[in-house]
């Protein structure tokens, strides 16, 4: 048996048991009909023949390249043979073997290929993005040392301020208690000033009762004193 193969190329010949030995692997291994929605692929082969019918005695529709996605609509096993929907208009036949459920290499390559250059370009960005973290992190652990310095130097402004503080707090005790002493001293020297001046004016009081009484004295005295010598002439007149 031959198979059809377009644009000039050799027609492989399969002996008989090798061809009744596939043809039972097909038959165990395929169904009757296949979903309507079912995908197949052309092989990699460069191109396959789109029949009007079953065999190689029908009409050529048209060639279909590798990778050409294809609707299944009905198998048959004994020609070897699926029909398919190339597009809601074109409808025929083409030798099953030729067809994959799979893209075709080439297709799948080229996916590959695609997702490549996707993933390419996502490492760029995530490389870039990692650099422009890295950056970040390195300005943020700059910012985080000129931090912790000025927390050191606060730190220390405090401590420096807290015994300032402390300082002046004992300086204002101290202050207080010598406000307070003053205060003391100054009711003390009032309190002198005022026994002071009443020591004065007791003083001079004692020194006017004093002086009174000398000058009473002396009027006395001098009342007295005529009158003893006037008494003293009369007696030594009278002897």
């Amino acid at each position: 048996m031959s198979f059809d193969i377009q644009l000039g190329k050799p027609v492989a010949v399969i002996d008989h048991y090798s061809f009744c030995l596939s043809l039972l692997l097909i038959v165990l291994l395929s169904v009757t009909s296949v979903q309507a929605a079912e995908k197949r692929y052309v092989t990699d082969q460069l191109e396959v023949t789109l029949r009007t019918g079953h065999s190689n005695q029908h009409k050529i529709i048209r060639m279909l390249p590798s990778g050409t996605s294809l609707e299944v609509l009905e198998e048959d096993p004994e020609s070897g043979y699926t029909r398919v929907r190339v597009t809601p208009e074109i409808e025929g036949w083409v030798i099953s073997r030729y067809l994959d459920r799979q893209p075709s290499g080439r297709q799948r390559a080229q996916i590959l290929g695609h997702k490549l250059e996707t993933l390419k370009a996502e490492l760029a960005t995530l490389k870039k993005t990692r650099g422009s973290l890295l950056s970040s992190r390195d300005s943020t652990s700059k910012k985080n040392a000129r931090l912790l310095q000025e927390n050191e130097r606060l730190q220390a402004d405090l401590t420096k301020i807290r015994r300032t503080s402390a300082n002046a707090l004992a300086l204002d005790d101290e202050n207080r208690r010598l406000k307070k002493r003053l205060a003391e001293l100054t009711q003390e020297h009032e309190l002198a000033l005022q026994s002071n001046q009443s020591l004065k004016d007791r003083s001079a009081r004692d020194w006017f009762l004093v002086g009174a009484g000398v000058i009473l004295l002396g009027m006395i005295l001098g009342l007295i004193i005529p009158k003893i010598r006037w008494r003293r002439k009369s007696s030594w007149g009278s002897l």
